[in-house]
């Protein structure tokens, strides 16, 4: 058994906003990776726009730095669960994990989950007790709470033992002991360095590589990552893709990637333990093995949690249709939805009875809204229904997917927030006392529960709501649940909104257009104040007088209107809607646009 002393690979997991990017940017700064005069962006590991806008981590990504003559290969993770698929495959490239944890939140849903994940793998532990320099903080309570997590998941003795290093990823600095010197990054290194395991396997055997992530170059085509689990690879090496399903072919090894710092640098050779990219190989995907030639020997690959929600895309049939898009037909749909499998292993896509519809099953609503929003920027016009939970059926009971809810509101909200909650058939589990205030109040609850219920919270709370959820596991049906209590209002017509129809409608409801904007019969305008749906004439204009009255059309002031996101959206609509998707436009709609035969079906 061999030993690479020279290479450490780690993960950085964590709950969402807890530092992790930030953390990895420091490390790149204080390792020499930039040049002293280069500009540098925050949360540079966080590149496509989605996710500089929404402050998130969505894909997996490599990076690596330099630190007493030792490379440590740095794999940074999402921290939503819905994209938990991305976290369990890339912990099959590390020996090792930093856990990190805000020093005022404490253990979240989403630490519970990656870490069960970790230690199920067998990975060594390292606690990293983040922001310890904001003014609320409780890194001693925190650390309580994180031996309680471990214990609880089943932890053996050996990852009980774990170390913890106290750090501010902001200001750059780490210390093992709260009171020591806040100056550097340099005690985290060192931990890393000194605990955890170096990679092992059989330098001198035949290529084995699981394929744990991929990526496109325009140039170079399909670029498989992974670390190489024995042996070594060059340019140029003949090799044999053994695919997950059993089949196999050859392929060539047309470039060798290593990773420096944020770049990926060509390379002659790699040997075992190394983080690679390989160009060359074919039609590779996740979970593929890549092995010599005459020496085919396949890796398990670790079992990715399934979806449990699903929604229809389909093709814009709405009188709007093709206005926006550059991609508008089934076949573009398709192919788009079906190419998305290549990189994300937690969705699913599946044909429906028609050809121009697809049902597509993701993590949850943010997982399923982050495709819908990459699509729509790529030129993609298409619309989708609400979404809807998957149900099993385990020993022949149906049985239905269940979240652990993390909700954190003061004290005044507790009963209003509990009350709703108890509507959406919730299980309270634990109550305890938060710090300024706060109660965090925890909860299992179906997931059908939860769709629609973020925007609510907000209104209860006055905005101090704060929810975090993760799939706990299959229970029971629960029974039906009443989610939205209010009806649509819907456009009467096809035209251009006018201030007179539309100062009208606003009696009746909230409205979610402006004057101007180009509407079509069954489009949805606002939320009625009612339970039922109401059809309004928002194109009708002031019929014209010879009698004038000065001023009269100024005084017509309209409260402005509502404008949803895409999660409000999907959030809002009732089962016989739609949300149309284009480049510029997100609108809702009725499924059955002609407000006769909507008439004629409810009696």
């Amino acid at each position: 058994m061999d030993i690479r002393q020279d290479i450490k690979n780690i993960a950085i997991i964590a709950h969402v906003d807890h530092g992790k990017t930030t953390l990895v940017d420091a490390m790149l700064r204080q390792s020499g990776v930039f040049r002293e005069n280069e500009a540098i962006i925050e949360r540079v590991m966080d590149s496509n726009d989605l996710e500089k806008e929404r402050g998130i981590t969505i894909l997996s990504k490599n990076t690596s730095v330099h630190y007493n003559g030792i490379k440590i290969n740095i794999v940074d993770t999402p921290g939503h669960a819905d994209f938990g698929g991305e976290v369990e495959r890339v912990l099959k490239m590390v020996e090792g994990v930093l856990l990190l944890v805000d020093a005022f939140e404490g253990a979240m849903p989403q630490t519970r989950f990656v870490l069960k994940k970790a230690l199920q793998l067998n990975l060594k532990p390292i606690v990293v007790v983040n922001k310890i320099d904001r003014a609320e903080a409780r890194p001693d309570e925190v650390v309580d709470e994180i031996i309680e997590l471990f214990i609880e998941l089943g932890a053996d003795d050996d990852q009980l033992e774990f170390p913890v290093v106290y750090a501010s990823s902001r200001e750059g600095f780490a210390v093992c002991d709260l009171y020591g010197e806040r100056k550097d990054l340099k005690p985290l290194f060192d931990v890393i360095i000194d605990k955890v395991p170096s990679p092992k396997g059989d330098m001198n055997g035949t290529l084995q590589m699981l394929v744990s992530n991929i990526d496109y170059d325009d140039y170079v085509g399909r670029i498989a990552i992974g670390r190489i689990e024995r042996g070594s690879v060059k340019l140029g090496q003949q090799v044999i893709i053994c695919k997950k399903e059993g089949q196999q072919f050859n392929a060539k090894v047309t470039k060798l990637y290593s990773y420096e710092g944020l770049k990926r640098v060509e390379a002659n050779e790699a040997r075992l333990g190394e983080i690679v990219a390989l160009s060359g190989v074919g039609d590779v995907t996740i979970g593929d093995t890549i092995c010599e030639v005459g020496a085919s020997d396949p890796l398990p690959f670790v079992a990715i949690d399934e979806p449990t929600l699903s929604m229809t895309f389909s093709v814009n049939n709405s009188p709007l249709a093709g206005t926006e898009g550059t991609f508008i037909t089934s076949r573009h749909l398709r192919d788009r939805l079906f190419k998305e499998l290549d990189t994300n292993l937690s969705m699913r896509v599946e044909e429906t009875d028609s050809a121009d519809s697809f049902l597509v099953s993701g993590r949850g609503e943010l997982h399923l809204s982050i495709l819908i929003e990459t699509m729509r920027r790529q030129g993609y016009e298409f619309q989708v229904s609400k979404p809807t939970v998957i149900n099993k059926e385990i020993d022949g009971k149906n049985m239905e997917p269940m979240e652990y809810l993390m909700i954190d509101v003061p004290e005044e909200f507790m009963g209003v927030v509990m009350e709703k909650l108890g509507q959406r058939k919730s299980e309270m589990v634990n109550m305890t006392s938060a710090n300024l205030g706060y109660m965090r109040l925890e909860f299992k609850i179906p997931a059908r529960g939860l769709i629609g219920y973020r925007s609510e919270l907000m209104t209860d709370t006055k905005g101090n709501g704060i929810m975090n959820h993760v799939f706990h596991s299959y229970e029971p049906y629960k029974g039906e649940i009443t989610t939205r209590q209010r009806g649509s209002m819907i456009a009467w017509e096809a035209g251009d909104a006018v201030q007179y129809g539309l100062f009208n409608a606003q009696e009746r409801g909230t409205l979610f257009i402006n004057p101007g904007t180009k509407v079509y019969e069954g489009m949805i305008v606002g939320e009625n104040a009612r339970s039922e749906d109401l059809v309004v004439n928002i194109c009708k204009k002031k019929h014209i007088t010879n009698m004038r009255a000065s001023g009269t059309d100024e005084s017509l002031r309209l409260t402005p209107p509502v404008v949803f996101s895409l999660e409000q959206s999907l959030e809002f609509i009732a089962e016989d809607e739609l949300v149309e998707m284009t480049p510029k436009s997100i609108r809702l709609r009725k499924r059955n646009l002609n407000n006769d035969m909507r008439a004629k079906g409810r009696k």
